[in-house]
C-alpha cells in the first residue's frame, strides 16, 4: 500500500507537468518515498486546521519541486482539489510554478530561491524554542511541542545562505530542525560534480549538526528508520541525506537532467507508467489509497484535538499567559504599551537636542522591549552601532532560549531570512538589523518578506555619506532606490527623533508588510514634531511653511532635511520664500490623492534634496539633486560639501529652480 501510495504522489506530479507544459518532474519522481513517509508516519498536521499552533512545519526549501507539494496536500485533504491539480502554474490557479504562503492552503514558506527555505526554516525552529520556553510549564504536558521538517535539493546546500542559517541553528542547538537531503547529485547544468565536490555530511558536522544517511531514496524500510532517529535527541538539528534519483522510472531521462525542469512528454510517460504499473487515468487517485490517505488524516486529527484537550487545561491553570498567547497570535499589543515606551524613549531625549536617528531609534528600541515579549530581534554583529543591544532583556543562547534578543553573527543574508520564519511562525514581531549599505544582502529575505506581506523591520543604519572616513565601499548610493523598488515594503528614511518614534509607529502598526528605517550616524537637528500618526497617514510633513503661496518648494528626507531647511533661511536673503517639506516615506505620499499632495506641496516649483540615487524623484519634483556617483573617504561634512550638499549648492539650485530652470546637477565621478 506504500508504494502504491507513493506511486500516486510521482504519477499526479508528472501528470500536473504534462498539462501545465512546464515543471519539474524530476525531484517529485525522486523524492515522493521520503516525502510520504515523513507525511504519513511522522509529521504532525491536522487537514481541517492548517494553522494549529502545535502543527509540525513542513518546508519544502527546494520549491521547483512544487507538484509534489500539491500531490501531498491534495492525498491528506487539506483543501487543495483536482481542480487545483489540472490548473498547475496557470493563472488565478492556488497552484503557482513555486510554493506561495497565503496562496495555497497548507503551504508554511513562500519558497523558490534555492537556500530561503533552510534559512527561513532556522527561524521557525528558533520560534518554536523561545515559544517552549515561555510557554510550556516545568513538569507537566507541554502545550508547545512540535518540529520543523525541511526538503532540500543539492542546490540549496551550494547557496551560501544555507550554510549562514545552518552554522547558526547548529551553534544554538535547534534539536527540533531536520532537513531531508534530496541527494541526486543532478542540477540544471548537468552533474553536480560540475561545480560541487566538497564533503556535505563533514561540513554539516562541523556546525554541531547530527547526520544520518539513506543509501536508497527507494527503500521506505530505511526512511523510516533514519526519521525516526531525527526524532531521537533535543540537542543537535539533523541532517537526514537520501540518495535518490531524480526523475526515478523515466526510461531514458532519469538520473540526467533532462529530467530537472521539463515536461517528460508522451512518450516517456508512456514508459514511467509502465515501469510502475500504473494504468490509471491521468490525475486519479486510486480508491485504496484515497481511503489510505483518509484514514492517516483522521489519526492526525486525533492528535490535534488531544492537544487541545491539553491547551484547555494549560489555559485553566495559567490564565495570563493564556492571554497572552492570544493576543500575541492576534497581533494585539497590550494595552498603552506602545504610548508608554514612546513617552519613556522620549524622555531620555532632552528636547533640542541634536540626535544620531540610529540612537532615538535604540532609545524607542529598549524601552519597547521590555514592553513587548513578541518584539525580538537583533543584528548582524552590530548590536552598538545600530542600537539592538538591548540591555533590558536577556538574549537568546544555547539552551536557554527565554530572551528576546538574538546574536546572528556576520550573517546579513541568514539572519534576514531568520527574520520571515519567525514572523512566519506567529507571535513575534521580528526585527533585524545591519548598515544601509549591507541591506544587499538581505535583499532576497526581504523581497520574500514583501510578497508574503510578513511584519519585518529592518533597522538599516549609517544611511549616507555623511558617515566619511569608512569611505564608498560602506556610504550606501543606490540602496535607498532598490529598497524602494521592492513593492510592499515600507522604506522611511527621518530627518530627527520626532519622526524616528513616528517611523515605528509605522513598524508597529503594519500588520502585511515590512518596514525598513534609514537611521543616520551622525547627530541630527531636532524639528517641531507633528502630529501623531502623520507619517502613517501622508508620507510627508511641513516642517517649514514659506508662507501661504511659497515661490519654491524644497523636499527632502533624512539628513538633508536639515540642510534644507538652513538653504532656505538664505533664499530668504534672496527674496525666495521657500518651504520645506520632509518626505520620509515617498511611496506613501505618492500614493495619496491629489489633493492632499497639492496641499503639501502646493503650486510651487518642486526641488528634491537627497543624499541618494535621484531614481524615483522625479515623480515629486523638476530638480532632483541626487547622488548618482559613489562617494569617498574623507570626513563626513567634506564628503557632502565636495559632493554638492552644502548650503551653497542647494541656495543655487533653488535660484533656478524658482524659475523653472534645469541646471546641471551631477558632481564629477573623477
Amino acid at each position: 500500500m506504500d508504494r502504491r501510495c507513493v506511486d500516486t504522489l510521482r504519477m499526479l506530479a508528472v501528470d500536473m507537468v504534462e498539462q501545465a507544459g512546464s515543471g519539474h518532474p524530476g525531484l517529485p519522481l525522486g523524492a515522493a518515498p521520503m516525502a510520504w513517509a515523513l507525511w504519513s508516519r511522522f509529521l504532525c498536521f491536522d487537514p481541517d486546521d492548517p494553522a494549529w499552533p502545535d502543527r509540525d512545519r513542513f518546508v519544502l526549501s527546494a520549491g521547483h519541486g512544487s507538484a509534489l507539494l500539491y500531490a501531498l496536500l491534495h492525498l491528506f485533504g487539506c483543501g487543495v482539489e483536482v481542480s487545483d491539480l489540472t490548473g498547475f502554474r496557470q493563472w488565478g490557479s492556488r497552484t503557482p510554478g513555486h510554493p506561495e504562503h497565503g496562496h495555497t492552503p497548507g503551504v508554511e514558506v513562500t519558497t523558490g530561491p534555492l537556500g530561503q527555505g533552510i534559512a527561513t526554516a532556522v527561524g521557525l525552529a528558533l520560534g518554536e524554542r523561545m515559544a517552549a520556553a515561555r510557554y510550556n510549564p516545568t513538569g507537566a504536558a507541554p502545550v508547545v511541542d512540535h518540529r520543523t521538517w525541511v526538503l532540500c535539493s543539492d542546490g540549496d546546500l551550494m547557496e551560501g545562505v544555507s550554510g549562514e542559517a545552518s552554522s547558526l541553528a547548529g551553534h544554538l542547538g535547534l534539536g527540533r530542525l531536520a532537513v531531508l537531503w534530496d541527494d541526486n547529485r543532478v542540477s540544471i547544468d548537468g552533474p553536480t560534480s560540475l561545480a560541487f565536490s566538497e564533503d556535505v555530511p563533514g561540513r554539516y558536522r562541523a556546525y554541531g549538526w547530527r547526520v544520518i544517511e539513506v543509501e536508497d531514496g527507494d527503500d521506505l524500510l530505511a526512511l523510516d528508520t533514519a526519521l525516526a532517529a531525527a526524532l531521537d535527541g533535543e540537542a543537535r538539528p539533523t541532517l537526514v541525506r537520501v540518495h535518490t534519483v531524480i526523475g526515478r522510472g523515466a526510461p531514458t531521462k532519469q538520473g540526467t537532467a533532462a529530467a530537472h525542469g521539463a515536461p517528460l512528454g508522451a512518450e516517456e510517460v508512456a514508459g514511467l507508467r509502465a515501469a510502475l504499473g500504473w494504468t490509471e487515468p491521468p490525475f486519479d487517485v486510486p480508491a485504496e489509497v484515497r481511503a489510505r490517505a483518509a484514514q492517516l488524516a483522521g489519526t492526525k486529527r486525533a492528535v490535534r484535538q488531544e492537544w487541545a484537550r491539553r491547551f484547555r487545561d494549560w489555559s485553566e491553570q495559567f490564565p495570563e499567559r493564556r492571554a497572552e498567547w492570544d493576543r500575541r497570535r492576534a497581533g494585539r499589543y497590550p494595552k498603552g504599551a506602545v504610548d508608554a515606551g514612546m513617552t519613556a524613549a522620549l524622555r531620555r531625549s532632552p528636547p533640542g537636542q541634536a540626535v544620531a536617528t540610529r540612537v532615538t531609534s535604540g532609545r524607542v528600541l529598549d524601552e519597547l522591549v521590555t514592553r513587548l515579549p513578541e518584539l525580538v530581534g537583533g543584528s548582524a554583529d552590530l548590536a552598538e552601532s545600530t542600537g539592538t543591544a538591548l540591555p533590558g532583556v536577556g538574549a537568546v543562547a544555547p539552551g536557554s532560549f527565554g530572551g528576546q534578543a538574538v546574536h546572528f553573527g556576520v550573517r546579513e543574508h541568514a539572519m534576514a531570512a531568520m527574520a520571515n520564519g519567525l514572523a512566519l511562525y506567529g507571535g513575534y514581531r521580528p526585527f533585524c538589523s545591519t548598515f544601509l549599505v549591507f541591506s544587499d544582502y538581505a535583499r532576497p529575505a526581504i523581497r520574500l518578506a514583501a510578497l508574503m506581506g510578513l511584519p519585518v523591520t529592518y533597522l538599516f543604519t549609517h544611511d549616507s555619506i555623511g558617515l566619511g572616513e569608512d569611505g564608498p565601499t560602506h556610504q550606501p548610493v543606490e540602496h535607498l532606490a532598490a529598497l524602494r523598488a521592492i513593492p510592499g515594503l515600507a522604506v522611511i528614511r527621518p530627518a530627527d527623533g520626532h519622526e524616528t518614534m513616528e517611523a515605528w509607529r509605522v513598524a508597529l502598526g503594519r500588520r502585511s508588510g515590512p518596514t525598513a528605517l534609514a537611521l543616520s550616524r551622525q547627530a541630527l537637528p531636532a524639528s517641531a514634531p507633528g502630529v501623531t500618526g502623520w507619517l502613517g497617514r501622508d508620507g510627508a510633513r511641513v516642517v517649514r511653511a514659506g508662507g501661504a503661496m511659497p515661490d519654491l518648494v524644497i523636499v527632502a528626507t533624512g539628513s538633508e532635511v536639515a540642510l534644507a531647511l538652513a538653504a532656505a533661511e538664505v533664499l530668504e536673503e534672496h527674496d525666495v520664500a521657500a518651504r520645506v517639506v520632509s518626505m520620509p516615506w515617498r511611496e506613501r505620499f505618492l500614493a495619496r490623492p491629489p489633493e492632499v499632495r497639492g496641499a503639501i506641496l502646493g503650486t510651487a516649483p518642486v526641488l528634491v534634496v537627497e543624499a541618494g540615487a535621484s531614481q524615483g524623484w522625479d515623480a515629486v519634483g523638476e530638480q532632483v539633486a541626487g547622488l548618482d556617483r559613489f562617494g569617498a573617504s574623507a570626513p563626513g561634512p567634506v564628503v557632502q560639501r565636495q559632493l554638492g550638499f552644502s548650503i551653497e549648492r542647494v541656495v543655487q539650485l533653488g535660484l533656478a529652480c524658482r524659475q523653472r530652470e534645469a541646471v546641471p546637477w551631477a558632481p564629477s565621478a573623477s
